[in-house]
């Protein structure tokens, strides 16, 4: 069930219901759901999975119904509330604690929990031991376009969600500072207006390719044609021990990663010699990590060729997926 305003449809087998578009947050937040409820009781399904914490009240209302219901936490969601940068801090530790609370009480209820990291399955198992972890890995083909080091383009590349707390000033900035004559190609939607009017007056961006929303093709176009992939998330809460999957999709495209210098990121992009790690705050730093990448080829192409084996041989979804199914199987 999906909420986009794009009316029913069935892809790859895969049958699409749509609630319709809300106007906005609120309209999200008090009748949306309702409509997914409704919704759900109509397919008389073996099991819901939720994917926003919204639905949380939803999915306590088809429990008392005796349906299976599982939550998918996709993030910590309290640490993340303490990261919104348009709230207060008193305001942001209030609804933290208050979410925290609800998610307490609501999933200790719950037939079973899906953690995106390990870190927040650890979380939630004191609260449901029905708790699994599912790594959101790559599918190691989907994105690997097989171009040639030789072929690819003066380019390096950032696809994602556009957001202040992903970096995207300190890449722009990052483009005034490379002495290579490197472009830097982004891909998605800026999170706010505001945000993308400043980034765009940085003298930096004369250097950007802004291609906006990208299909799964372009990504794999964009991927193919990049001699590295940035992922430099700032240090908040939710980010430290998160899994982020767009660092392993570089890897499978087969593209050198600059990430952040976060110990659980370290230990992943140069415990695999995949890429560089650098202060997501220091756009100087980051200009160097690219400039390193494009005038040392050959390390490039080890580092490309050594993430791309680290997935096909750990950081992949065949294992998870397997795990997905034990874990249905389980409950239903």
């Amino acid at each position: 069930m999906v909420a986009d305003g794009k009316g029913d449809e069935s892809r790859d087998g895969v049958a699409i219901f749509d609630v319709g578009r809300p106007g906005g947050r609120m309209e999200r937040m008090l009748k949306t759901t309702g409509r997914v409820f409704h919704k759900g009781l109509d397919l008389r399904a073996d099991a819901y999975h939720l994917h926003d914490p919204e639905l949380l009240p939803i999915g306590l209302r088809l429990k008392s119904l005796g349906k299976t219901v599982i939550f998918d936490s996709h993030e910590d969601v309290p640490s993340q509330i303490r990261s919104k940068p348009y709230l207060g801090p008193v305001s942001l530790r209030m609804l933290s604690a208050a979410a925290g609370f609800f998610m307490h009480h609501a999933c200790r209820r719950l037939d079973g929990i899906v953690a995106a990291t390990p870190t927040i399955r650890d979380k939630f198992l004191p609260i449901n031991r029905r708790t699994v972890d599912v790594n959101n890995y790559p599918v190691p083909d989907e994105l690997f376009a097989g171009m040639h080091w030789t072929d690819k383009q003066l380019e390096v590349c950032y696809v994602g969600d556009i957001t202040a707390g992903r970096g995207i000033r300190e890449i722009v900035r990052a483009c005034e500072f490379v002495e290579t004559p490197v472009r830097l190609t982004i891909g998605g939607a800026f999170s706010e207006p505001a945000l993308e009017t400043e980034v765009r007056s940085y003298s930096g961006w004369n250097k950007v390719n802004m291609l906006g929303f990208l299909s799964r093709d372009r990504v794999r176009e964009v991927l193919g044609r990049s001699m590295a992939g940035l992922v430099t998330l700032h240090p908040q809460d939710n980010y430290l021990d998160a899994l982020p999957v767009k660092m392993f999709e570089y890897m499978a495209a087969g593209i050198p990663v600059i990430a952040s210098d976060f110990p659980l990121w370290r230990k992943i992009v140069e415990g695999n010699g995949c890429g560089i790690c650098v202060d997501p705050r220091n756009p100087r730093e980051i200009a160097r990590a690219i400039d390193y990448l494009i005038t040392h080829p050959d390390e490039a192409r080890a580092m490309s060729a050594n993430g791309r084996q680290a997935v096909l041989k750990h950081y992949n979804w065949g294992s998870e997926e397997e795990k997905l199914q034990r874990f249905y199987l389980s409950l239903t």
